[in-house]
């Protein structure tokens, strides 16, 4: 079928976001930054759901969401390490959480999408403990990690009626950065060895498409994609921004020449992280 030649056309994986090393200043920043590892949101067939927090000591309120997900397959790496993908956030004085979903092969994009959520709810309920402002959240990750964060920033609710106080709690971001990210998974879904996130009921994919659910009140957001990519084609950001736009969200579309899924060119993971940082700096940090 179509479909399956486009996601076979998609090559091995799609990639976690790449960001580049600290600079000298900034590993210096980082001797301050206190880590706590492994925080329990939820449960799952008796698996523990979990996400690391990075809290700088000048922590300014605000906090960003990291999408843990390349394949939507969440990938542990020691928080030792993890941390220096988190420089230029941390720098400016965001906690960042790096958080983590049920993987494939086991669970698909539904259920990567229901946990994320789910982290989103915790984190909220429980701002005070983490030290943050429960208005000043912000969502980004890249390929699927991307798709995540806009899922995240065009599907939210007030709390669901549910006796649990974290599903009572809401599920809402107040920016959301996206690099290459596919929007619209309705091309996509079907049985793929390479991409098995994507076997699942081909009607659940309108409801996972975040290009499908834009609204008005959608928060701030940036998409960042090289005319490049091969994996994602930088048409799915054009149609992102024209849905963005047409609603009237606040939203801004980077298209890097030559850049590529993963921008492997370190110039472009260098571009790439400075906008996303000074997004949220913008939009959530001292300089608002």
């Amino acid at each position: 079928m179509l479909r399956t030649a486009k996601i076979l056309g998609l090559a091995l994986v799609l990639l976690m976001s790449a960001t580049p090393g600290a600079s000298l200043a900034q590993e210096s920043a980082l001797d301050d930054v206190r880590i706590t590892p492994d925080v329990v949101y939820g449960h799952k067939e008796g698996m523990a759901l979990t996400f690391d927090v990075f809290q700088p000591a000048d922590a300014n309120g605000a906090a960003i969401l990291y999408m843990v997900s390349g394949g939507w397959v969440s990938r542990w790496n020691s928080p030792t390490v993890a941390v220096r993908g988190f420089a230029g956030l941390l720098e400016k004085g965001f906690t960042v959480m790096a958080v983590r979903h049920g993987s494939s092969p086991r669970f698909k994009v539904p259920e990567a999408e229901a946990d994320v959520r789910l982290a989103l709810r915790y984190v909220r309920l429980h701002a005070d403990d983490l030290g943050i402002d429960s208005e000043r959240l912000g969502v980004y990750g890249g390929s699927a990690g991307g798709h995540l964060s806009l899922m995240l920033g065009t599907v939210s609710d007030d709390g669901l009626a549910e006796d649990s106080d974290v599903l009572k709690t809401p599920s809402r971001v107040a920016a959301v950065v996206a690099y290459y990210p596919p929007v619209d998974l309705t091309e996509m879904v079907g049985p793929s060895e390479r991409f098995p996130a994507l076997d699942f009921a081909d009607d659940l994919a309108a409801g996972i498409s975040p290009v499908l659910h834009v609204t008005s009140d959608d928060p701030p957001t940036l998409l960042i994609h090289g005319d490049a990519d091969r994996l994602v084609n930088v048409s799915h950001s054009h149609r992102m921004y024209e849905a963005l736009q047409g609603a009237g969200v606040e939203s801004e579309l980077i298209i890097i020449p030559g850049g590529d899924h993963g921008f492997t060119r370190a110039a472009d993971r260098a571009q790439a992280t400075a906008a996303m940082v000074a997004w949220f700096d913008r939009l959530l940090g001292s300089t608002q």
